[in-house]
């Protein structure tokens, strides 16, 4: 098939939000003929080797996002408008008339979106389309409604929530499939969506790159938090931390470090760096390294939607996982087996202090869920059933043609 990509982001393979992109495109292209259009998300230079997608993609192109106003007053348009904010924020003119120039001259079978918030772009009624549910973007508004402790930004994320949803849900009914990561997300799809094809594809990790045998030695003591620091679920998840439980686990153990490592920390995230044992990291080539020297990886995820990539990572690296109920929702894991789940303060203190000074506990955690993550969650395994659906939509092409031309 002949498959044009369209991506929020840069897909990079150890880049949070953009690997499942990655692996993704890469899955498309071991079968298939594949062109590839990406907003450009300002992700760092670290990031943007584009020689990997070159070789994925006979066509790539890259778009730049560009802010006329300043992001709030463009905010307070929209509500005024009754139009949600976030779409704007996807919808690039020169996509628009990159997507025409493309279809006009070239003989695409499918169209592939990475996420909803791509998949407003016009297109010919008769091309088949997927759209690739990392999140449902209505429920992470909803969400963080519930947890935003200003008012008006909880009115605002439910107002935009409101707008969202029912646009986001259609934009799933006009497709010919939705992917999601778990069975919950394809259960409450199903629901709203009962006449469509809601497929799960579930987030994985690379196991050959997120491994044991690295060099990277252990640190006593050592914490850490991995994830983009622009990304609100996780801006929120680590203030938690670093306020309701980071405090009390130095009590206990005053030798114990955090490290908090991802791209573009706001100034609430760098003024941690001042709390005694607390390294702010910023952007990083990858997070194995950091992965590696922890003895314990935290997920104090209180917003989200979707699964987490970094306990598929932690879990690859063998490490043992504290993680909240919504931290670890949607993967089969299950709590003193694969990972502790801890969702009051003081419980996540008690974990985590406890996991630092149980080094056999830590070790039978680690490789529990290193094995789940190599048998159940390998990128390997994960997008099997993507390849399965093209497969479908492939051989309904032919009948449908067969029965055309009366063959």
């Amino acid at each position: 098939m002949n498959i044009l990509v369209v991506s929020p982001n840069i897909p990079y393979p150890l880049a949070g939000f953009s690997t499942r992109n990655y692996h993704i495109l890469k899955a498309l292209a071991s079968q298939h003929s594949v062109s590839l259009f990406a907003l450009n998300d300002d992700a760092p230079d670290v990031y943007r080797d584009m020689s990997m997608l070159a070789e994925l993609t006979q066509e790539l192109k890259i778009f730049s996002r560009q802010r006329v106003f300043p992001k709030r007053f463009e905010q307070l348009l929209y509500v005024v408008r009754r139009k949600p904010h976030i779409l704007q924020e996807y919808h690039v003119k020169e996509v628009q008339i990159a997507i025409d120039e493309a279809v006009s001259s070239s003989a695409y079978d499918l169209i592939f979106f990475e996420s909803s918030l791509v998949a407003g772009y016009r297109l010919p009624s008769n091309l088949p389309v997927i759209i690739d549910q990392h999140n449902l973007e209505y429920e992470i508004l909803f969400r963080t409604s519930v947890r935003e402790k200003a008012w008006l930004r909880r009115w605002y994320n439910r107002a935009e929530g409101h707008l969202l949803k029912p646009i986001e849900i259609g934009r799933c009914r006009s497709t010919r499939a939705v992917l999601v990561t778990s069975e919950r997300e394809r259960l409450e799809l199903q629901r709203m969506l009962p006449k469509s094809v809601v497929r799960i594809v579930p987030n994985g990790v690379d196991t050959d790159a997120f491994n044991v045998n690295h060099p990277y030695k252990e640190v006593q003591g050592r914490i850490v938090f991995t994830g983009a620091l622009d990304y609100y679920p996780n801006i929120d998840a680590v203030m938690f931390f670093a306020e309701r439980c980071w405090p009390y686990i130095q009590q206990q153990l005053p030798f114990a470090t955090w490290q908090i490592v991802g791209k573009n920390p706001p100034i609430q995230i760098q003024k941690l760096a001042q709390l005694p044992g607390v390294s702010v990291t910023g952007t990083v080539p990858q997070v194995l390294p950091y992965l590696a020297a922890a003895q314990v990886a935290i997920v104090p995820i209180l917003i989200g939607s979707g699964t987490r990539l970094k306990i598929l990572e932690a879990f690859a690296t063998q490490k043992a996982v504290v993680s909240t109920s919504v931290g670890c929702e949607g993967l089969a894991v299950e709590s003193g087996k694969h990972l502790m789940i801890a969702d009051q303060p003081e419980m996540f203190v008690r974990e985590v202090v406890a996991l630092l000074e149980n080094s056999e506990k830590r070790d039978a955690l680690g490789k529990a869920g290193s094995s789940l993550a190599e048998a159940t969650y390998s990128w390997r395994h994960c997008c099997d059933p993507l390849l399965r659906l093209l497969d479908e939509i492939q051989l309904e092409g032919k009948r449908t043609y067969a029965y055309t031309t009366g063959s």
